[in-house]
């Protein structure tokens, strides 16, 4: 049988439901399930509004076609659909790279010097930096000197919008590997080198992933560095050195056409845009589920 004195400790360990501390903790419970609530109001109006508007022009037909002359109707966004896909894919043969071997340099090398503080300094500079000004950086490096808009110029801008956060989580995934790895790879006789590229890297493999496909879809969804770098084309691509639409660029011409089949056509594309978003997003999160 229980003491007095534990009876009595156990009853003092319960709370009064009207106490101040009690009744304190009910209410920023309460509160903050408003406030979660009411964050999520912007995301359920945006997926209603392109679903009511977008849904019945998300056709097969819609990713085959070209977009329609000005006042007629039918046509489809393949060509931009196509594009986005190209530009992105610019985007992420450049950056990817790129973006790796710096995080590996910044965790597995250069941590705590003087270079690896500058370089994070300036890929969080990097990453503040407005989309149309980097467009307009693309335009004053590829556009210029190429003499033409093209899918490469539009990749290359949206390579310098991914490579920061590329860098970033990259750096973040190396770093939460156990240094036992570390230790026990070096123990058995591997050089730095092979510790990195045969332990560490392939451990980090699932946040790098995950973190490269929220680059990816951000990028996917940008518009002011394809306006100066891609523009638009109506017709499919020939080349990656001409100009190229995308489904941004589409989304941002048609959406103010006073013609009823274009604004269809951009709350469709927008419908895909936002599509590509949720599936990169719930792929990352199945990726950080199985590591």
């Amino acid at each position: 049988m229980s003491s007095p004195e534990f009876v009595s400790a156990k009853r003092s360990l319960k709370r009064n439901p009207s106490s101040p501390r009690t009744l304190f903790s009910t209410g920023m419970t309460v509160v903050a399930f408003i406030c979660a609530a009411w964050a999520l109001i912007p995301l359920a109006a945006v997926i209603y509004y392109v679903l009511v508007n977008g849904v019945s022009r998300l056709t097969p037909s819609a990713f085959l076609e070209l977009p329609p002359a000005p006042g007629l109707a039918g046509g489809g966004f393949g060509n931009a659909f196509v594009g986005t896909l190209l530009t992105v894919g610019i985007a992420a043969l450049m950056a990817i790279p790129f973006g790796i071997i710096g995080a590996i340099y910044l965790s597995e090398f250069g941590r705590d010097t003087k270079l690896a503080e500058w370089v994070n300094f300036l890929t969080n500079v990097l990453s503040g930096v407005p989309s149309i000004v980097i467009g307009a950086f693309a335009y004053a490096v590829v556009v210029l000197r190429t003499g033409t808009f093209s899918a490469v110029a539009g990749g290359f801008a949206l390579a310098v919008l991914m490579l920061p956060t590329i860098v970033r989580t990259s750096a973040e995934a190396l770093e939460a590997v156990p240094n036992e790895y570390r230790q026990a790879a070096i123990g058995l006789g591997s050089t730095r080198l092979q510790t990195t590229l045969k332990i560490v890297l392939p451990a980090a493999i699932p946040a790098i992933t995950t973190g490269i496909m929220l680059a990816l879809a951000r990028a996917a969804g940008e518009t002011a560095p394809v306006l100066f770098t891609a523009s638009f084309n109506r017709f499919w691509n020939t080349s990656i050195w001409e100009p190229t639409a995308t489904m941004s660029r589409l989304v941002f011409d048609f959406a103010t056409s006073p013609f009823k089949a274009q604004q269809e056509l951009a709350w469709a594309g927008s419908l895909v845009l936002v599509l590509l978003v949720l599936i990169t997003s719930v792929l990352s999160r199945m990726v950080i589920k199985r590591r």
